[in-house]
């Protein structure tokens, strides 16, 4: 095999000329020039129930050659305009109109669910209370009867 000669490596840098800039460099932040590689990700477009029903009542309201116009304005395709038609027509964009999240408490509702467990809890301790005087009272009747059996019982005495 034939060897080649050896080279040695050399690194050339360009100069610039005097007061030019990188040509690379937008401005000084790095951040400010988007990174050629990595496309942006698309988003699916979102519409809230308030919107929907505008632009159903715009598109209503338009005369016939103005239809398209709305259309173009919102940028909108006229599949959205039937999608969301049949939805308001089942009352689905009614419920979506509802605030998300939690419900907001009721105060008189929370005073008688309060109410309503604390009287359950009192009925129950007057149940037992009941039950107890019932059991004092049958108590009470049978120690009258021995002691009254006992007094005239004559006594023997050994």
């Amino acid at each position: 095999m034939e060897r080649l000669p050896e080279m040695a490596s050399k690194v050339t840098t360009l100069v610039c000329a005097a007061g030019m800039e990188d040509p690379g460099r937008v401005a000084d932040d790095a951040t400010q020039r988007p990174e050629p590689e990595v496309p942006e990700r698309a988003r699916r477009r979102t519409f809230t129930a308030k919107y929907k029903l505008e632009v159903l009542a715009a598109y209503d309201a338009a005369p016939d050659g103005e239809k398209g116009a709305v259309l173009r304005r919102e940028g909108l395709y006229s599949s959205h305009i039937t999608e969301w038609r049949k939805a308001r027509d089942a009352g689905a964009l009614a419920g979506l109109a509802a605030p998300r999240g939690r419900k907001r408490r009721d105060p008189a509702g929370e005073q008688i669910a309060r109410l309503q467990a604390e009287k359950q809890r009192l009925e129950q301790e007057l149940a037992k209370t009941r039950f107890v005087v019932d059991v004092q009272a049958k108590l009470h009747a049978l120690l009258e009867t021995l002691s009254g059996s006992a007094d005239t019982d004559p006594r023997s005495t050994p």
